[in-house]
């Protein structure tokens, strides 16, 4: 008996297993790219499908790319929900879904002129778009007001009209003072201003009202993220630190001025030679000779053929010479930093007093850097 049971139990069961799936139902599939209004993917984000008829909901969620991807998913109408971190994105009402595979990406910059009109996001989500809206065509308007204040200020710097140049600008930081470039343009203005004053006191209150104003654009542009992402910011920085160490010099504070150089030399490299002469003409100029003579190797190291270097370093060196009876006895390197000048610019505006100085400490001028060595009488 046990074996008539035994045996139509197991024809049941393989019977079962081998059954071919003629009863399931077909399935869809739907995939997509989800992006945020900058076009950034949007990463860990959730999407729901939500069944308009049977209330069956797939709740997929986004990879670090913004994709989303799903087998199985029973054909019919669909709400679709883009969320994160329990916050609607945005949505989309009456998707079908069938045997073949769907493709729903959400693109919010591309849906902004239709959420505007609160199509796909909620009230809230709406009015946040519409007050991004008019802040960029605040700041749109801002920027050509700013941009014609500029334009102005340029012009009249241009015609030396120094004061019209202030007034314009100091009218611009009024309707946004948060701009660095204003600031640097006003304390460039009250720098090429100050050398037209004839009133000493007046002379100094210009420098340091422009020493102001660079400081005030460096902190600015320093402080801004949005600067940080400019690959030209160190570049830009730099000039600012290097007219700010040109006011320095001209009101007589001579540290400042070799530290801001220094500054800027350091935030842009490609320029350092430039930077380190301008530390050598300020010591030079404040006959500080040995710093100089120093600063002017620097530029040199940094940039072997700038041929001014040369003739400066040794211009502060022949000041360093001493007098042995009649004859001038110059410092070592002397007679060397003059020659390479003549060799870089044989014919450049500083030849001619090259050769003095050479003539000075006597010193042979070598013919190759521009004069032609005579030739014997024949007897």
């Amino acid at each position: 008996m046990k074996k008539h049971f035994i045996i139509p139990l197991l024809l049941v069961l393989v019977a079962g297993l081998s059954a071919p799936p003629v009863f399931a139902q077909a399935m869809g599939s739907v995939k997509g790219v989800c992006k945020d209004v900058d076009g950034k993917p949007i990463a860990g984000a959730q999407v729901e499908w939500t069944g308009v008829e049977t209330g069956r909901k797939y709740n997929l969620k986004t990879s670090s790319r913004g994709e989303y991807f799903s087998l199985g998913i029973s054909p019919g109408k669909y709400n679709v929900k883009l969320s994160k971190d329990d916050k609607e994105l945005f949505h989309f009402n009456g998707v079908m879904v069938n045997l073949d595979e769907v493709v729903l990406d959400f693109d919010l910059k591309k849906e902004q002129s239709a959420a505007a009109q609160g199509q796909g996001l909620t009230a809230e989500q709406a009015k946040q778009v519409q007050e991004q809206q008019a802040k960029a065509a605040k700041e749109t308007n801002t920027v050509k007001a700013l941009n014609d204040k500029l334009n102005a200020a340029k012009a009249a710097s241009d015609a030396g009209d120094f004061e019209t140049a202030i007034a314009t600008l100091t009218e611009a930081n009024q309707i946004d003072s948060t701009r660095d470039l204003l600031w640097f343009k006003l304390a460039d203005a009250y720098r090429s201003s100050a050398p037209k004053q004839t009133d000493p006191a007046e002379k100094q209150k210009r420098y340091e009202a422009a020493a102001t104003n660079y400081q005030k654009a460096i902190e600015l542009r320093t402080a801004s993220e949005q600067a940080q992402k400019d690959p030209n910011n160190n570049a830009t920085l730099a000039a600012y630190y290097n007219n700010l160490a040109e006011t320095n010099a001209k009101s007589n504070k001579i540290d400042d001025a070799v530290a801001n150089y220094a500054k800027a030399a350091q935030l842009d490299p490609a320029k350092a030679g430039q930077y380190l002469f301008n530390t050598g003409a300020v010591l030079t100029n404040a006959g500080k000779v040995d710093d100089a003579i120093v600063a002017f190797d620097k530029v040199i190291a940094a940039d072997p053929t700038k041929a001014d270097a040369y003739y400066w370093k040794g211009v502060n060196l022949i000041g360093k010479a001493t007098l042995k009876g009649d004859k001038m006895v110059a410092p070592e390197g002397t007679a060397e930093a003059f020659q390479k000048y003549l060799e870089l610019q044989p014919n450049g505006p500083l030849a001619q007093p090259a050769k003095d100085m050479l003539a000075s400490i006597g010193a042979s001028i070598e013919t190759s850097f521009g004069t032609t060595k005579k030739k014997p009488v024949k007897k």
